[in-house]
């Protein structure tokens, strides 16, 4: 299992999880790296854009195959240059993902460094797409998505198990044994019903401007709700930590 690191943290603090895509970005970086290559005439821009959306409104609905899914979206990175790909890469994260981090976002990220929490993002969307983008929020550890590579390219399939539902608890499992870390006075915070699983295991869950199914379950549970979208972290729903101001 390969793991982004950028630096060797205390094993005993607590984790401060966070899902990507809706949740600390103000958009899905999957979907957004499919029409960023259909707007840049990579792919066929009419048919990609129409799969790329169906695959979303899937994933929305709970009912995604993630394998076809992958084979879906993973395809591009098989049929372009390494070099080309990281250009376009770069372009993506500067031109789309950094206009979408709300100041909200980078605050609830330095509330839990303040607090000396290890920060982890896991997300769904492939290792490729996410990895700057975890850098750009300062954040040292990822699990995400593993594509599979071969003599330098991408092969179009995956390494290991998806990061998605039950598989972010797999990989996270994995990686806490691997790590020798624990989930004692752990959050984490998503903005999904498919992360149910997930947010089933964690110390404290967090709905983080979520979707109708897991609002209505944080709600009956009477877990923490909060909304990023804003200059500031807006608590709807507690009990959570007050952010600083």
């Amino acid at each position: 299992m390969r793991i982004l690191r950028t630096h060797h943290g205390d094993p005993l603090v607590p984790l401060a999880i966070f899902d990507l895509d809706n949740t600390l970005l103000a958009g899905d970086s999957d979907y957004l790296w499919g029409r960023f290559l259909a707007e840049r005439g990579v792919v066929d821009g009419d048919a990609y854009e129409r799969e790329n959306k169906r695959f979303y409104e899937e994933y929305k609905a709970g009912d995604l195959d993630i394998m076809e899914f992958l084979a879906f979206s993973l395809k591009p990175l098989t049929e372009n240059d390494p070099a080309a790909l990281a250009a376009l890469r770069a372009e993506f994260v500067d031109t789309v993902i950094r206009p979408i981090v709300p100041a909200a976002s980078r605050a609830l990220l330095e509330h839990h460094r303040k607090r000396g929490d290890e920060l982890l993002i896991i997300t769904a969307t492939n290792r490729f797409v996410t990895e700057p983008i975890a850098a750009l929020l300062g954040v040292p550890w990822l699990i995400a998505t593993d594509p599979e590579h071969q003599g330098g390219r991408f092969t179009g399939r995956v390494a290991g198990t998806p990061c998605f539902r039950e598989g972010k608890v797999e990989r996270l499992t994995a990686w806490l044994r691997d790590t020798g870390r624990h989930l004692a006075g752990s959050h984490f915070y998503s903005d999904s019903h498919n992360d149910f699983p997930l947010l089933e295991r964690v110390e404290t869950p967090v709905a983080v401007d979520p979707d109708d199914t897991l609002r209505d379950h944080a709600e009956m549970k009477g877990w923490p709700i909060l909304s990023l979208r804003g200059e500031r972290i807006a608590v709807l729903q507690g009990p959570w930590p007050a952010a600083a101001s």
